[in-house]
């Protein structure tokens, strides 16, 4: 076998990126992960009773968020980088967005989904906290990260707001105080 995908031979065979090696793998090992179907008269699990005493719904995302946000801080994270060595970075709503991915098969997805999975993608290891504290304020635009954003609900976003950001660069905050 070769680089080529086949038999060594033609030369004029374009060659298969090893990022589909990462997508394969994550299709082969994705499994069910829907709940089976509780019987009649079972209880809830203990968890969901804690989701819905919450005050209200906001308040109860808020919490899921900050614990997502905890944990994107603490995480290493993959972040594609340009010929350059900045950041791979996209436009959306008047924000930057900072790339990043959680491992090497959501990177591979994103580059499919890009069209782009035939090229070669460096990337950089960070903290999470580094991108949000350090990253974020370099860019000089409103700027957040998002995170496997080619995996729709299972992505996740970090916006440029007060407790993500540091207040000198979030958009809710005026000059460390809030905009009215």
């Amino acid at each position: 076998m070769s680089k080529h995908g086949g038999e060594t031979g033609s030369a004029e065979q374009k060659p298969r990126s090893p990022l589909y090696d990462y997508v394969d793998l994550t299709l082969d090992g994705r499994r069910d992960t829907t709940a089976p179907d509780a019987p009649e008269g079972a209880d809830l699990p203990e968890h969901a009773a804690t989701l819905t005493d919450a005050p209200d719904d906001a308040e109860r995302r808020r919490r899921e968020f900050a614990v997502l946000l905890g944990e994107f801080r603490r995480t290493p994270v993959l972040v594609p980088v340009d010929e350059a060595g900045d950041p791979l970075t996209g436009d959306f709503g008047g924000v930057r967005w900072i790339y990043a991915f959680s491992d090497e098969p959501a990177l591979a997805r994103f580059a499919l989904a890009r069209g782009e999975g035939g090229r070669e993608w460096a990337y950089q290891r960070w903290l999470g906290a580094r991108l949000l504290d350090a990253m974020v304020p370099a860019v000089g635009v409103p700027c957040g990260v998002a995170l496997d954003c080619a995996d729709g609900e299972d992505g996740m976003v970090f916006p440029p707001v007060r407790g993500v950001v540091p207040d000198e660069v979030a958009v809710d905050v005026d000059g460390g105080t809030e905009a009215a």
